[in-house]
């Protein structure tokens, strides 16, 4: 069996300049990767038609499918038409499915259509349009050489829904594909390194086609298991078994036995518990809150949260001392003790998560210096558990480390009272 590969080429200034950031590549590489095809290369161009036959041309010799993302728009700087049409030497048509595609979009707005917004109808005549449900702008398909061209809108909402509608179903029945087969695991509580001298054993031991990744960020890490063969079923069961086995070996750090983010660990955990969580927030603004909230169901284990930034709002909010606030100050085990005492009572619920600390850049002092945090996890019967810890990072992965040490500390907590109850 043959590798599929594949070349991502995402083509805007926008992207070269940082003011937009590049998401689409991620997204195609990650579905490419989930159906066995190989990205080689990710390409970032400007808007430039030399730069963009140049770089059709170098990513034909390297890969089976180019991907093409940008400058499918109405306007002077969209060049990627006029571009594909030189390069596979063709012209303009109008195609009549996406032109109707145009106008019954611009009739629902109930917005005037101009020649720009039909010019969204014009492909190049040797291409195989692919119905953009999402927007104006179609896709395109074009077969030369055994090399497979997909041209994409550059909006992402757009391009994914034509990733599964059109590009992904004609990959797939154009090559003969390798069965793949993915495991992943979530860690908190233990860095990529100590990690990786606890699992050496097991990742020595995996065979050549079982690939172990690891994908660290902000205080916690996922593994990831990856087989690839041509006996689907046999994939599938050696690593459902390796995977077995790396569970038991980090059961300790393990949040969750899938692919998924702490919050919706988190949540799930509080549905099986049949518990609920509020938040008392100073130094994370409310972003714990914001995290549980964005899981779906949310409602069911969330009954409120606090954002008491200043101290005048943790006295009358949280009734956290003003002796406390005087002696020890607000980021202090005392009190985000009395927080999440205090927010556990007024918002009626099992469980409440504090925090406090100084995030950045300034602020800081010699016995309290930037990153310092302190987080405390208290149940309904009073028991709370406090902890500091020293992040030191610039004020956004000082807050990140903050919010997923905290989840991670509640969820301890909810896992520590069931195995009492």
């Amino acid at each position: 069996m043959h590798e599929v590969t594949a070349s991502i080429i995402t083509i805007g200034d926008e992207l070269l300049i940082g003011q937009t950031i590049d998401t689409n590549s991620a997204y195609i590489a990650q579905e490419l990767n989930k159906i066995g095809a190989w990205v080689r290369r990710r390409v970032a161009i400007a808007d430039d038609k030399e730069a963009i036959l140049t770089t059709l041309g170098d990513e034909a010799k390297q890969s089976n499918i180019l991907i093409i993302t940008g400058g499918l728009g109405p306007t002077a700087d969209d060049i990627t038409k006029p571009a594909l049409c030189e390069y596979f030497n063709t012209e303009l048509i109008r195609d009549e499915g996406a032109t109707t595609n145009v106008e019954n979009i611009f009739q629902k707005l109930a917005r005037p259509i101009t020649e720009r917004n039909l010019s969204q109808g014009l492909v190049p005549a040797n291409c195989e349009v692919l119905p953009n449900g999402r927007g104006t702008a179609p896709g395109m398909y074009f077969n030369q050489e055994d090399v497979h061209y997909f041209s994409l809108p550059g909006v992402p909402h757009e391009m994914k829904g034509l990733m599964q509608s059109g590009v992904l179903p004609k990959i797939k029945s154009v090559f003969r594909l390798p069965a793949v087969a993915h495991r992943t695991l979530l860690t908190a509580g233990i860095g990529e390194s100590f990690l990786a001298d606890t699992i050496l054993d097991f990742e020595t031991a995996l065979p050549a086609y079982v690939k172990l990744a690891y994908l660290p960020a902000y205080g916690m890490v996922r593994l990831r298991l990856t087989a690839k063969g041509e006996d689907e079923a046999a994939i599938k069961k050696e690593v459902d078994e390796k995977f077995a086995e790396l569970k038991s070996l980090v059961k300790e750090w393990m949040v969750a036995d899938e692919d998924i983010p702490i919050q919706e660990a988190v949540v799930k955990l509080l549905k099986e518990k049949a518990k609920a969580v509020a938040t008392a927030e100073s130094c994370t603004g409310g972003t714990i809150a914001s995290l549980i909230t964005s899981v779906a169901g949310s409602s069911a284990v969330f009954n409120g949260g606090i954002v008491s930034y200043a101290n005048e709002a943790k006295k009358d909010m949280l009734e956290v001392k003003e002796e406390t606030l005087t002696s020890v100050g607000a980021v202090s085990e005392e009190a985000v003790t009395q927080m999440a005492i205090s927010a556990c009572k007024k918002l009626k619920t099992d469980y409440a998560v504090a925090t406090s600390g100084i995030m950045g850049p300034d602020g800081g002092t010699p016995e309290k210096p930037v990153g310092t945090v302190w987080i405390a996890v208290a149940n309904k019967e009073g028991k709370v558990k406090a902890q500091k810890s020293n992040f030191r990072f610039d004020r956004g992965r000082n807050v990140e480390l903050t919010v997923h040490t905290a989840l991670n500390m509640l969820r301890k907590a909810v896992l520590e009272d069931a195995e009492n109850d």
